[in-house]
């Protein structure tokens, strides 16, 4: 195995344990609220503006055209695909490089949907919320995240 092959599943692997397990690398005191409201209250925190986020804002416009050639290609891969088999059955043969062609325009197309995918949906996607009464984006967050605040749940929707 390739060493940066290794590296990338050791990474991956340190990623998955830490947010499995809530390991923080610097630890902030949690907010405080009354014992009462505590199963009436969510955690929020003012979403940060980021590049992926810009980037995964100006894709959505175009993401009906993304899908159309996504999938277009996917139909080109399945009928590469099966042009190759049926030649390897008319001859009666299998010539490993015939599939050499196949192979790598579906590691193309899978490696280019995964990347489409990962800026299209950026991790405050699946977080991000909005408060009645309050304007901005906001995103659900721990209690013991810098800048959390504690807001009524019922006021916040997704």
């Amino acid at each position: 195995m390739k060493p940066i092959m290794l590296l990338a599943i050791l990474a991956l692997t340190a990623i998955v344990i830490t947010a499995s397990f809530g390991l923080q690398i610097d630890s902030t005191a949690p907010l405080q609220i009354p014992e009462s409201m505590l199963s009436h209250a969510l955690y929020v925190c003012p979403a940060e503006s980021t590049v992926w986020t810009q980037i995964a804002n100006s894709m959505h416009s175009i993401i009906r055209y993304l899908t159309i050639a996504f999938f277009f290609c996917v139909m080109l891969v399945a009928f590469f695909w099966g042009w190759e088999l049926y030649q390897s059955l008319v001859a009666d043969t299998f010539k490993r490089e015939q599939f050499s062609k196949p192979w790598k325009f579906t590691k193309v197309l899978f490696w280019a949907g995964v990347i489409v995918l990962l800026l299209l949906f950026t991790p405050n996607h699946y977080k991000t919320v909005h408060i009645e009464g309050a304007s901005g984006d906001w995103v659900l967050c721990e209690d013991n995240t810098p800048g959390v605040q504690a807001v009524r749940s019922d006021l916040v929707h997704h």
